[in-house]
């Protein structure tokens, strides 16, 4: 091995006093000379997914002993998407994306760590720490802690967070549920640690992390409370002291055709809209131009291979039974790139190992769901720069729909109209400056979304925003709007009883007014104050780009 990161803060006379400052926490001089692996842990009490975290922390720090190396552990923060839903916390959860990263690049840096072990689950979190991996450029590799398992109930009942709890309260608030079957849904909805059950924001991020080659495989779908993750952590924990060893860094697996593979994986399984920003954001920080119109180029040859909760009947440990990512990747076979992989085989070595498929869960692409992948982009006269639906979640009657609009400066202003009972079939539910930076944080929309369908309004009502939604939602819901109503863009000219046109099968999502009356519109608009003033979310908003960027921060 030549030199290494940690010598220049362990080698030489000149490094007595950062040999001291090392002494002082225990390393011993027999370590000094070994690579220095900083493990990235955001283990929390606060976020179900990160609960389990210890364990793993010391079966990685196992494997990076045994593999030869010296380990460190620092802390990274995160938030829990649904603990900070529908209320002030959601304004900060996007944003952490760029403050993780950021934590990640000082640390390494600041003490010339070798290699990282990188420990994370939750929304946030992973493409934080992708996005630090590739902007550092040493070598990484990413530890997903994996799913929950799905709650059991009474004649063979599965819970699943977003269905049981918040859709649930729409159906108690419609009278659909009483009390009683309101409260077992909150008591079965989470029985373990791990990511939500679903093919939610997170765990579609970890599934998309090993496709793109930076975590072992079965990482992205082993459940967080199995041995096999243990195993994994510890193997990981091995495998980065050889990665240090080799000098096999993340910019050499981030290419053009990893992320590729990766937008397809996502398109067979219909995972989350938000992973449109993240994968936009981690190509950006690897070199790699990515723009959002690949999205739907890939969705138009990718079918849709699997029916995943929430939308769909099955679960994660249903996914992870079947054959999990690789799975994927044989039933894509004729579409998927080789690239290579922190694993050590390349993506079509891991191809050829696979021996069986669960083709009920992974339908084969003769036999898809749907003919087309799970995410569209739309584009017209309301989003001259896009839009994003999860169109896996929408019904077949909802995939065109024209409708009226109804109007809302805010989330809180929408889910008042929603649960008092005013929004009706054939309303278009308008939710504006909730942008990047309207929001600011381009805040999550379940709560309406989740309302929607347990009010019975999935199939008469439409919703559009320029905030964004969580994995967990199905139904007509368009995000992403671009640019948003904060900087003027046409969502901000919406007037009540508009009719506005969704056409999914040829993307399109129209304002039905005349560009002489938008016009009008747009000399009587004034820009709003800005909702948060100070603080973080502040200057946060002063520097995030549009959501067709990603949503990343700029100084220029």
């Amino acid at each position: 091995m030549t030199a290494k990161r940690s010598d220049a803060i362990t080698q030489g006379f000149e490094r007595t006093p950062h040999r001291a400052l090392l002494k002082g926490t225990g390393v011993p001089d027999t370590e000094m000379k070994k690579p220095f692996i900083g493990i990235a842990t955001s283990f929390t009490d606060l976020i179900p997914g990160h609960t389990g975290m210890r364990d793993l922390e010391r079966f990685i720090e196992k494997g990076v002993h045994s593999g030869g190396g010296y380990s460190f552990f620092f802390g990274i923060p995160g938030v829990c998407d649904g603990i900070a839903m529908g209320h002030k916390g959601m304004h900060y959860s996007l944003p952490t994306r760029e403050l993780i990263a950021d934590m990640v690049e000082s640390v390494a840096e600041a003490h010339r760590l070798d290699g990282l072990v990188l420990l994370t689950n939750c929304d946030k979190i992973t493409p934080g720490m992708l996005m630090a991996a590739a902007r550092l450029d040493i070598p990484c590799i990413v530890v997903t802690a994996g799913p929950m398992m799905a709650g059991t109930g009474q004649k063979g009942r599965r819970f699943s967070f977003v269905t049981d709890t918040f859709e649930a309260m729409a159906q108690y608030k419609a009278g659909v549920i009483d009390e009683q079957e309101l409260m077992m849904c909150e008591d079965h909805a989470c029985p373990t640690a791990g990511s939500c059950q679903g093919l939610f924001t997170a765990n579609t991020m970890a599934i998309l992390t090993e496709t793109l080659g930076m975590s072992l495989v079965r990482c992205g779908t082993a459940l967080a409370v199995s041995s096999l993750k243990k195993r994994i952590a510890f193997a990981s924990g091995e495998r980065i002291v050889g990665l240090v060893r080799d000098n096999i860094t993340p910019r050499q697996i981030l290419t053009k055709e990893a992320f590729e593979n990766a937008i397809r994986v996502d398109l067979a399984l219909g995972g989350s809209s938000n992973t449109v920003l993240h994968l936009l954001s981690i190509a950006r920080e690897a070199g790699v131009d990515l723009p959002l119109e690949e999205f739907d180029r890939l969705s138009r040859s990718t079918p849709q291979l699997a029916s995943m909760n929430p939308g769909g009947k099955h679960f994660m440990e249903d996914l992870d039974a079947a054959g999990g990512v690789s799975a994927v990747l044989y039933q894509l076979r004729d579409r998927i790139n080789d690239n290579p992989t922190l694993t050590g085989p390349t993506v079509k070595q891991i191809i050829a190992s696979v021996a069986e498929v669960d083709e009920e869960v992974v339908h084969p692409v003769a036999s898809p769901v749907r003919s087309e992948g799970g995410i569209a982009i739309l584009s017209g006269n309301l989003a001259p720069d896009g839009a994003v639906v999860k169109q896996s979640g929408v019904s077949d009657k909802m995939m065109n729909f024209e409708g009226q609009a109804r109007c809302f400066e805010s989330e809180e202003a929408a889910m008042e109209a929603l649960m008092g009972g005013t929004v009706v079939a054939g309303d278009v539910v308008v939710i504006r400056y909730e942008g990047p930076k309207g929001g600011p944080g381009m805040r999550e929309m379940l709560a309406p979304t989740a309302t929607l369908m347990g009010l019975g309004l999935g199939d008469s009502v439409a919703l559009i925003t320029d905030g964004r939604f969580s994995g967990g939602t199905r139904g007509p819901c368009i995000g992403h709007i671009s640019p948003e109503a904060a900087v003027g863009g046409p969502i901000a000219l919406v007037e009540d009883g508009d009719t506005i046109l969704l056409d999914i099968p040829n993307r399109r999502l129209e304002l039905q007014v005349a560009d002489d009356v938008l016009a009008q519109r747009m000399a009587r608009w004034q820009k709003p104050e800005p909702k948060i003033k100070t603080g973080w979310l502040a200057r946060y908003a002063a520097v995030v780009t549009s959501a067709n960027t990603g949503a990343i921060c700029k100084a220029d």
